[in-house]
């Protein structure tokens, strides 16, 4: 299975005026654009997920939203879930997958750090220590045959999203 980890693209600042609500942040006008060219440099890597999973936060539904459209995935194909909230746990994301979503052969993740960073660890490394620097909208591919036990996942690739997005102009 390929796990796509991707972190939301560039979003309103925390506590600006109307958006006091972390959750309720959406993505800036330049973060969408840029998302739409990231969408379309993972296409142009032959990046084409079986399903999307994103937190429920408004700024990772609006990044999902553009993945979805931009890889014409169908309704079913994009789910969202709690476990990738900031403060969501590895562990939780993981047990998900393996309870509902084992038969897929590629997953996109679309949430926030530190989650993201720390699910990547885990599943390289086994544990907290791989120092990993998501940037918004960047992705992180993994490759792993069974998430079942430790150490589950190579490390394909990790781009950041300006090659992305340049890859999608």
């Amino acid at each position: 299975m390929h796990l796509y980890i991707i972190r939301h693209a560039i979003a309103v600042e925390p506590g600006a005026p109307g958006y006091e609500e972390d959750s309720q942040r959406p993505l800036t006008k330049k973060g969408a654009e840029k998302m739409v060219n990231i969408a379309r440099g993972l296409r142009e890597m032959d990046v084409f997920p079986d399903l999307i999973i994103s937190s429920p936060y408004v700024r990772a539904q609006e990044t999902a939203e553009i993945l979805h459209k931009e890889f014409k995935l169908k309704k079913n194909q994009w789910v969202e879930s709690e476990t990738l909230v900031p403060e969501g746990l590895p562990a939780d994301i993981l047990g998900e997958i393996n309870e509902k979503y084992s038969g897929a052969d590629s997953i996109a993740l679309v949430g926030h750090e530190p989650n993201l960073s720390l699910l990547v660890s885990l599943l390289v490394v086994g544990d907290a220590s791989l120092s990993i620097n998501l940037k918004k909208g960047g992705v992180c591919c993994l490759y792993a045959d069974n998430l079942a036990h430790e150490r589950r996942a190579a490390l394909e690739w990790l781009m950041m999203p300006k090659q992305l997005a340049a890859l999608g102009e």
